[in-house]
């Protein structure tokens, strides 16, 4: 049995009919996992149809404090800072939905990456679930249960079944199986991710259409200049010069941080 097979006898079966599952392996303080993002993102808008993502977290519960995780523990009495929150957290925002997990996650990376806080901290965490208008109450308490931990215990033995050992690491399978998937370890160009998927397809691949700026942000809540250039295949300049267009009309707003520059649709206060 391979160890797909064993994975898949965990969790249970895929109800994607897509050819190709992908697993992503992440570990929310590594900063080249916040590189991955974009990467990740441009594959689902361009080959959505050809693979299922799975995002799985790669960080080691041995020093987690588990008794503050208890269903009988307050997480008011339990310290309210810990390495291992991120993790939690992600597979809490999991439990409202697969996107809710993805937008979580990236909005976590934006917060520890750009804005520089610390994303261990409980109370931050909960910052992010009301900003991207999660139920902050089921957030709190799926936090805080048993599931949670299950859900990150599956995540671990598939890494050790998988045999990753460093994050981010990308683990394709075909439709078969049989066959043993294919790991990737660190990051490459987009390009290499693209020959992965037609090989394993086995066809050529045909790149859906982008979505429209307005559509593009309903999707992901932030994104960088050179992320809506390269998904609409135009130079910096050109996706700027529209960008600054929407500004003015009020349809987006700009968010500058040293090394980057964000954008996002327009709040409505």
């Amino acid at each position: 049995m391979n160890k797909r097979t064993l994975i898949e006898n965990s969790i249970g079966p895929s109800p994607s009919a897509r050819p190709i599952e992908l697993y992503a392996f992440i570990d929310p303080s590594c900063e080249e996992c916040w590189s991955m993002q974009p990467i990740l993102r441009k594959l689902q808008i361009e080959y959505d149809q050809y693979f299922t993502l799975r995002i799985a977290m790669r960080t080691p519960l041995p020093k987690m404090n588990i008794k503050c995780l208890r269903n009988e523990e307050s997480l008011e009495e339990c310290d309210k800072m810990h390495a291992t929150f991120p993790a939690i957290a992600v597979k809490a925002a999991e439990f409202q939905g697969k996107r809710a997990g993805f937008r979580f996650l990236s909005k976590m990376l934006e917060y520890s990456f750009l804005k520089s806080r610390n994303v261990s901290s409980f109370a931050v965490l909960v910052e992010i679930a009301k900003k991207i208008k999660l139920d902050v109450e089921e957030f709190t308490n799926d936090f805080s249960s048993q599931n949670v931990l299950r859900a990150l215990q599956v995540d671990l033995y598939m890494a050790k079944e998988m045999e990753v050992e460093t994050a981010p690491t990308f683990v394709f399978f075909n439709g078969n199986i049989e066959d043993e998937g294919l790991k990737v370890d660190g990051l490459y160009n987009y390009n290499v991710y693209e020959q992965i998927l037609e090989e394993l397809v086995g066809e050529q691949l045909r790149p859906d259409m982008p979505p429209t700026l307005d559509e593009l942000f309903r999707r992901f809540d932030t994104l960088s200049t050179n992320e809506i250039a390269t998904i609409y295949g135009i130079s910096e300049k050109s996706a700027e010069r529209e960008l600054k267009k929407q500004l003015l009309q009020q349809h987006v707003e700009r968010l500058p941080f040293p090394d980057v520059t964000l954008w996002r649709k327009k709040q409505i206060v």
